[in-house]
């Protein structure tokens, strides 16, 4: 049977640090046995946390909203991470910090008392090729069939995995997702379009995971004077729009040129990056340097 090399990374597990491929838990952990339980990934640039808060802020609200008592204080987090970012040789990093319910007889019902699992790990992160910054990516639509508690970032992502699949069996970097005709987001991404230079995005709602770029786009719209806004999205607008941009946590902000094998934009920048993606990734490289801890 084909397996696939873990990285050679050290992880922490409930305390201990060991290397990544000796990390055991029971099979009876509600996060192996129902998904129960909330994730984070942080970038990591230059071995510094990208907006370190802004990603505990969103990661122990969903631990609120399943129920979950955060575990650790937040200079403890601080403390794991760091360490595991050091025992990675890359300077750019994704660090990635999970809370499972814990270990307990399989029952639906939330059981009271038990200790969560905590597990994180750090390793080098993949960045989006020069290629495909300079000439965008390809995405596909599909029906949003996902729970409707998308704001929770939970560990049980079954639906965004069978929506990514979609994209991957089409050779396509996202699918885009629509809910009664209207953009939701992608499989692992925000979704953005562009319509009459301002930038325009889905407003927050339990359907979709508020990502941490969300605020972080409305500052940058407005460091350099672009127009921005959270509305509700059709799919005739998402079809029509200048520009398409995907964001999220390792792929920053991307242009997408290609939707269901048709060039996104008009004119001559049709089906390829625009100037509201090129203005905004330039942005958001100064972030990186001022916002890093």
């Amino acid at each position: 049977m084909k397996t696939h090399a873990l990285p050679e990374v050290y992880c922490f597990l409930n305390g201990d640090y060991a290397p990544l491929a000796e990390a055991k838990i029971s099979v009876m952990d509600r996060g192996f046995i129902f998904g129960d339980g909330a994730y984070e990934m942080l970038p990591v640039y230059g071995r510094r946390l990208f907006r370190f808060e802004q990603h505990m802020d969103r990661f122990e609200r969903s631990l609120a909203k399943l129920r979950i008592n955060s575990p650790m204080l937040r200079a403890q987090w601080l403390e794991i991470a760091r360490k595991l970012i050091s025992k990675v040789e890359a300077e750019d990093q994704a660090l990635y910090l999970q809370v499972t319910r814990g270990v307990a007889p399989r029952n639906h019902v939330m059981p009271p008392g038990i200790q969560p699992t905590v597990f994180a790990y750090s390793s080098a992160s993949k960045p989006i090729s020069a290629e495909e910054r300079h000439h965008g990516v390809s995405c596909v639509s599909a029906r949003d069939f996902r729970w409707e508690r998308g704001d929770i970032k939970s560990t049980s992502l079954l639906g965004n995995v069978l929506a990514r699949q979609i994209s991957a069996d089409q050779g396509a970097l996202e699918t885009i997702l629509l809910r009664d005709g209207f953009l939701t987001e992608a499989s692992a991404s925000n979704v953005w379009i562009v319509k009459e230079g301002a930038l325009l995005g889905p407003p927050k709602s339990e359907c979709l995971l508020e990502g941490i770029r969300v605020e972080l786009l409305k500052e940058l719209c407005e460091e350099v004077g672009i127009g921005y806004n959270l509305r509700p999205i059709s799919e005739v607008e998402l079809f029509a729009a200048d520009e398409i941009i995907l964001s999220s946590a390792t792929k920053e902000v991307l242009p997408v040129t290609t939707l269901d094998h048709q060039s996104v934009g008009h004119g001559a920048l049709r089906g390829k990056p625009g100037p509201v993606y090129a203005r905004l990734f330039e942005a958001y490289q100064r972030a990186k340097l001022l916002q890093s801890i």
